[in-house]
């Protein structure tokens, strides 16, 4: 595998910035590892780190070079500070950001295929949320996406009267004063995609049973199955902790729909 930290500048934030990427490369003497990849344009896992993380987190507190090294996979970590991957209402453009300019550098900077079929995205916590609002409101980019411990039931979060000042204050920095209904909305995007024509794509969703987002994610759960989407749920003892989520990443490995390798 090939690991690159790429530095480079964003117009939509208008500011550098920073992602790792993992590239999958054929070796054959490289001792402890099975290298693979196939012909042609690489099929990408989008992975998106947490609130408090960055784009080097999970190369920090997991495997995840080594479990990709015989999937032939690129994985694309891109670093978006406290954003929640929103257009925020004080601070950056985060949500143009990933979903626009993102892939669209990446794929100029690496072989990365543009195919839908070939483009995945996951995350944990504040990621899980990222990657399921980018199934939701661009399903016609990713054939699936995963969401591990997810904070997805955010309208819960901006209403929150037990959280401290501070915390108040920063989600209403970010997201405004209203979530409910918006495009920011995750259970809102759900019950508006009955309506969509758009393809499904697939769902993957875990969650700790002593996890603090738990029923964040019971909530997000039985919205999910007033739809259409095919989700596929676990949930087992764990906590929020990178024990769980190293675990954890290797079953939405597992899961993803990847393509044959020539």
């Amino acid at each position: 595998m090939a690991l690159i930290k790429c530095d480079f500048y964003s117009d939509t934030l208008g500011l550098s910035t920073s992602m790792h990427v993992i590239l999958p490369q054929q070796t054959h003497t490289q001792i402890g590892m099975q290298n693979v990849t196939g012909t042609g344009l690489h099929p990408t896992l989008y992975l998106l780190h947490g609130l408090s993380d960055d784009d080097s987190i999970w190369l920090r507190r997991t495997s995840i070079e080594r479990y990709v090294a015989d999937l032939g996979i690129a994985v694309v970590m891109p670093q978006v500070h406290r954003s929640f991957y929103t257009d925020m209402a004080e601070g950056g453009r985060y949500w143009t950001f990933i979903s626009e300019e993102l892939p669209t550098l990446a794929r100029s900077f690496f072989p990365l295929s543009h195919q839908r079929e070939d483009n995945f995205v996951a995350g944990l916590s504040m990621g899980g949320y990222g990657a399921f609002k980018l199934a939701l409101r661009k399903p016609e980019q990713y054939a699936a996406a995963a969401s591990l411990s997810g904070a997805l039931d955010m309208v819960a979060h901006l209403n929150n009267t037990e959280g401290s000042a501070l915390q108040q204050a920063e989600m209403k920095r970010i997201f405004g004063s209203q979530i409910a209904g918006s495009e920011n909305d995750l259970l809102h995007l759900l019950q508006k995609s009955k309506q969509s024509p758009d393809a499904r794509p697939l769902l993957y969703q875990c969650c700790g049973t002593e996890d603090f987002l738990y029923e964040d994610n019971q909530s997000f759960r039985k919205a999910c199955e007033q739809t259409d989407f095919k989700l596929t749920y676990e949930e087992e003892a764990g906590a929020h902790e990178w024990g769980y989520w190293d675990a954890k990443i290797q079953d939405v490995l597992k899961w993803l729909p990847l393509p044959k390798r020539d």
